[in-house]
């Protein structure tokens, strides 16, 4: 034991937190905690209607301490001795407003409970309309920051919604002095940074999301911010001109969270990403390979070399950054606003008459509803591919790629007296196969080389029907991740590479990852239908975009 060395990956989610201890030799993870945000749990600060999504940091500083010292708990003695390194991803982009000193403004009492000054989650679309006016301005303007963001910019990400808080907000607008991403809040608070100057600012985070990017020295310029609206004045200024890869030591553990967390203070913090980018670090990714992270919705990652890339900007994508996902690496980011969500929309839709006129309650209607999807899922099995005239889109919550588009919205198609919820859950289940789809024929289109692809997350793990229908729909094989926790596992390996334990990420990747669980290959007849399939899907995909305009 005195020999072995561990590291802590934590990986925040969209609904939960889980940390993961890791022997640094060989990638074994030792324990698993999971924990639930529990005031995101209650719903609370968040409008579905409005598509408001928001975060209150005290969720992230508790789940923080509860998942580690429980993971910590179901080691063998004396693990914690011997950790040596801790490193987090998170989603984004998830900004919060703060104060001169980094201080997030909802741990401040008068904002305690203003949704305004908390964590604006990546989901937030409240900022649509910032967001086109982002883009017309870029689309104008000499320089064209959006160019290395796909040539769109989002509604889901930084500067939008900080546009849309600032002109919302008075009491927010006054006491705001700087922003920070929730990916570089996390290592900043373990060592302890008094100041935004120690804050750590990640460079997937800025060049993905804040179109910062060294031809035009970092950020865009105050000039073009101001152009867009004067609230954003001076913010430039306080926030950053350096970014850093995540796999450099960002300092070690204060003395207050080594005692809280029960470590050592020579435990190095390592740089941060966001999730899906360590994501595919911990899956095994390697140059070319394309990586799907299916949750509750998707992001795919690819990493090229800035030899191949060449000078090629790829349209209508999450960016291309430098260092982004593996150092020396462009780091490509795409995916899909929903994907379990919608599974999940449909769920909610057919609970609706158990929890409102079955008579069912507590433990046996909470059964009940637990049975949904896996009975849904054994007759949509049932029903052979392309058979139904029921076709839906995946735009339930907008579009993310290819070419981001949050006014859109969902539609199912081909509805007769005979269909049944089978039909349409294998529906949509289809039709977040083509969204893939679409990014896979996106990359393509724009030169980038696709070698494999690997799915993770739970959905990879546990549904074989999504899997296999995917494999079908893009005619390539994939791979699932022999872990469910390979975005952690990921953070895990920079952990072990900002303590030194390696040279470089690609050697811990290659000493510490997962394996594979399972590989889907397509089926030729499928293939084929799926093939007319999917130019339905494209006919109503087209309808839509018309009727959004």
């Amino acid at each position: 034991m005195a020999d072995t060395k561990y590291v802590i990956g934590l990986d925040y989610g969209s609904d939960s937190a889980r940390a993961v201890v890791v022997d640094v030799a060989d990638g074994k993870t030792l324990a698993t905690a999971v924990k639930y945000y529990p005031r995101w749990k209650k719903g609370m600060y968040c409008v579905p209607s409005a598509n408001q999504w928001r975060q209150h940091p005290l969720d992230y500083i508790e789940v923080l301490e509860g998942s580690v010292k429980e993971a910590l708990a179901a080691c063998p003695a004396g693990t914690a001795e011997n950790v040596i390194g801790i490193a987090f991803d998170t989603t984004g982009s998830t900004p919060v407003f703060t104060d001169e000193n980094g201080t997030p403004l909802a741990l401040k009492p008068e904002f305690a409970e203003n949704p305004n000054a908390m964590f604006v989650l990546w989901k937030d679309h409240t900022a649509v309309k910032e967001a086109a006016e982002i883009n017309e301005k870029c689309h104008a303007n000499e320089i064209d920051y959006t160019s290395y963001e796909g040539g769109i910019y989002s509604s889901e990400w930084f500067w939008a919604k900080a546009l849309h808080v600032l002109r919302e907000d008075a009491s927010v607008r006054e006491a705001a002095y700087s922003i920070v991403e929730h990916c570089d809040w996390m290592p900043a608070l373990l060592i302890g940074a008094k100041n935004l100057d120690e804050v750590p600012r990640s460079r997937c985070a800025a060049g993905h999301k804040a179109m910062w990017h060294a031809k035009w020295g970092g950020l865009p310029s105050e000039e073009f911010l101001c152009s867009i609206d004067p609230v954003l004045a001076g913010f430039r200024d306080r926030l950053y001109s350096e970014t850093t890869t995540a796999e450099k030591p960002v300092g070690k553990l204060c003395p207050e969270w080594a005692e809280r967390l029960g470590l050592s203070t020579d435990v190095v913090v390592a740089g941060s990403e966001f999730d899906c980018h360590m994501g595919a670090i911990g899956a095994g990714a390697k140059n070319n390979t394309f990586v799907r992270v299916i949750g509750t919705s998707t992001c795919d990652i690819m990493t090229v070399s800035p030899e191949e890339l060449g000078d090629k900007l790829v349209r209508g994508i999450c960016g291309q950054v430098d260092g982004s996902v593996m150092p020396g690496m462009i780091g490509l980011e795409a995916g899909q606003s929903a994907f379990g969500d919608i599974y999940a929309w449909f769920r909610r839709v057919l609970e609706w008459p158990l929890k409102n006129v079955s008579g069912l309650e507590g433990e046996a209607l909470e059964k009940a509803c637990d049975k949904i999807i896996p009975a849904l899922t054994v007759e949509a099995m049932k029903i052979p591919a392309g058979e139904s005239s029921v076709v839906a889109t995946d735009w339930m919550n907008g579009r993310r790629t290819p070419d981001a588009n949050q006014l859109l919205q969902g539609a199912i198609s081909g509805i007769n007296l005979g269909t049944t919820a089978p039909m349409i859950f294998r529906a949509l289940v289809e039709a977040t196969a083509f969204g893939s789809r679409a990014i896979v024929e996106r990359f393509k289109s724009e030169g980038m080389r696709i070698n494999d692809v690997i799915g993770i997350g739970g959905i990879a793990l546990k549904s074989p029907f999504v899997m296999q229908t995917l494999s079908n729909v893009l005619n390539m094989p994939i791979k699932v991740c022999n872990t469910d926790q390979a975005c952690a596992l990921g953070a895990a390996m920079f952990a072990a590479t900002a303590a030194g334990a390696y040279a470089t990420v690609a050697d811990a990747q290659d000493a510490m990852n997962s394996g594979f669980a399972k590989e889907y290959f397509p089926e030729p007849d499928q293939v084929k239908i799926y093939d007319e399939v999917y130019q339905r899907y494209l006919k109503l995909g087209a309808y839509c975009e018309e009727v959004a305009k």
